[in-house]
């Protein structure tokens, strides 16, 4: 994978390998962001978000552009642009005015502008020609040196070791005599010391708003005790309702009779107040069915009634048979609004419960000192990756790290960067094969680790691939590798020129043994593959498999189906639980057959 920054915009381009070709990831940091995956041909594929604009459209299929830059790239600028342009901005401050034309952060604008001695704030149209020339001098040689690589990556700390920044080289700001400065080995080690133990200490020092969560806790209580109100007067409401149609029809002779009163009186012109009052009077004297009535509405034109101990209103204006089903109506109305309620009810409750565990945790967190989180941070930490871990690696039975290349890429790394000349470096041959190497410490390779690695190499080769049963697999000292040609032309990226004797080892097997090793003690299983030899030293539950056409998830199923059947019977649900996708990195092209026991 190649990974390279756009211009100087905050664009970077992921280019890597895949079996369908090369692709090309841009991940924009811009605006709202986005993430554009393109072919080779730079045709868009996928987008975080589709969108068409005045300057240029995201949108599959069509050919990426990159977004009009809004300032200079400083490594392409000459000094007399930058001169021109910053004169032109006469009334903006100088450190504005470099990071709007050169879109360089204010911390690296600010010291640029202290390495030449010039105020920050001070207007460009001020500047005599001399602080000009000094600012731009200054600017090159840090560019330069960032370019170089020539970095110093550190943490800065106060005079109580507590972590104020990071920086990849020196910075005049931290210069101060209060700070220190903590070295490290490079500024991703340096950045994930100031943002892991910084955000451990904010978290166990600082107010993390509990009043606030508090507060809104208090807020939520009083919603959850009005939802209890709203629920509770709902259900008796809705079984009003049905008490009061049930009644009519249980009293129904009795009230018909009531109403035909007043219907009777409205007949022969008697005015309702007149019906109502015979009608209290006949109550007093405890006569049915009057002693059921309470009161009449003229404006309702309603029968207000007391039946059981029930009070609602008839209406004369409906039957009684309508006034039943319109009461058993609204008592269904009614539930399904009780349910809606328990719904709100329920949401609030979880809320509120949510709120009181953050509570909680927020005060535990608050009782733990800065130098408790930090130490319980280093213990969480997780462990970094050897160099090797990026390769092909084994351990050989011996005792030697044997280290082999992924692809051209790492091929070249391995060689190139990682390759001392007391090391041993193999190759099988075959066009298409890895670098495999001995890191040997300065001892000499027993024939052991020899036979382990020419195995590695072999079966890693494109002989695996056409389903070989043996390869020739040499070996040399790296200072036989070259990157030139016969004729002086340069080789590929990934390949080399090799020079002198070879030491050969003839129908080197294809095979590689896969095992499970357990830790008994920690109650872990991991797997683990390489040449046979190797995995034997490690464990003796292992299967050995061999090139054939068995492929994809079929051949991992039945490698870990093997693995399990000999592992012993309390450890066989962990290593049923492990990846298969681990086993995968050891099957050479993805495809073998099992070599029969």
């Amino acid at each position: 994978m190649n990974v390279e920054q756009h211009e100087f915009e905050r664009v970077a381009v992921f280019s890597f390998k895949t079996h369908e070709g090369v692709l090309i990831l841009i991940l924009e940091l811009f605006g709202d962001g986005n993430v554009v995956l393109l072919s080779e041909k730079g045709n868009i594929l996928q987008a975080l978000e589709y969108k068409r604009m005045r300057d240029r459209s995201i949108l599959r299929d069509e050919s990426f552009k990159f977004a009009p830059s809004v300032s200079k790239n400083p490594y392409s600028v000459s000094d007399d642009e930058i001169a021109s342009c910053l004169k032109a901005q006469s009334d903006t401050q100088i450190v504005k005015a470099i990071t709007r034309f050169l879109s360089i952060g204010g911390i690296f604008a600010e010291e640029v502008l202290a390495r030449a001695s010039v105020e920050k704030n001070k207007p460009v149209g001020q500047l005599g020609d001399e602080e000009i020339a000094a600012i731009i001098a200054n600017m090159r040689r840090l560019l330069i040196q960032i370019k170089e690589e020539n970095l110093e990556p550190y943490a800065v700390l106060d005079e109580k070791d507590g972590l104020v920044g990071a920086a990849p080289l020196k910075l005049k700001r931290y210069e101060s005599s209060p700070l220190k400065i903590q070295m490290y080995a490079n500024y991703n080690e340096a950045l994930d010391e100031f943002y892991s133990k910084s955000s451990a200490v904010d978290h166990a020092t600082e107010d993390i708003g509990i009043s606030e969560m508090e507060m809104e806790a208090a807020r939520i209580e009083r919603i959850v005790a009005e939802q209890h109100g709203t629920v509770s007067y709902a259900n008796a409401e809705a079984e009003q309702f049905r008490r009061a149609g049930d009644l009519i029809y249980a009293h129904f002779n009795d009230l018909q009779t009531l109403l035909n009163r007043f219907l009777d009186g409205q007949k022969n012109g008697k005015p309702w107040k007149n019906v109502a009052e015979q009608v209290l009077a006949e109550k007093q004297q405890g006569l049915m069915p009057s002693s059921l009535f309470e009161s009449f509405s003229d404006k309702e034109v309603a029968v207000k009634v007391n039946v059981a101990g029930s009070t609602f209103s008839l209406s004369l204006q409906r039957t009684l048979f309508e006034s039943a089903a319109e009461f058993y109506e609204g008592g269904k109305r009614v539930k399904h609004k009780v349910e809606g309620a328990r719904t709100a009810l329920s949401e609030y409750q979880k809320k509120l419960e949510e709120i009181k565990n953050r509570i909680e945790a927020a005060k535990e967190l608050e009782r733990v000192k800065p130098v408790e989180a930090i130490e319980e941070l280093e213990k969480r930490k997780v462990k970094r990756k050897e160099w090797f871990e990026k390769f092909r690696w084994f351990v050989s039975s011996q005792g030697s790290l044997v280290v082999g290349g992924k692809d051209a890429v790492t091929n070249e790394v391995l060689i190139k960067r990682h390759t001392e000349s007391s090391d041993v470096v193999f190759h099988a041959d075959i066009v298409g094969a890895p670098f495999v190497v001995i890191k040997t410490e300065g001892k000499t390779p027993t024939q052991h680790s020899l036979a382990e690695a020419s195995e590695f190499a072999g079966a890693f080769s494109r002989a695996w691939r056409e389903g070989f049963a043996s390869v020739d697999v040499y070996w040399v000292k790296p200072e036989q590798l070259s990157k030139g040609g016969p004729s002086g032309e340069s080789v590929g990226h990934g390949a080399f020129v090799v020079r002198g004797e070879r030491n050969w080892m003839r129908g080197t097997q294809l095979r590689i043994a896969i095992g499970i090793q357990v830790n008994e003690e920690k109650a872990t299983a991991k797997i683990i593959g390489g040449p046979l030899g190797a995995i034997k030293e490690e464990t003796g539950r292992y299967v050995v498999i061999v090139p054939g056409d068995k492929s994809g998830k079929d051949i991992l199923k039945l490698i870990m189906r093997k693995l399990v059947e000999k592992t012993p019977k309390n450890f066989r649900e962990i290593v049923s639980g492990l990846s298969q996708e681990a086993i995968r990195e050891f099957v050479p092209f993805g495809k073998a057959s099992l070599l029969k026991e």
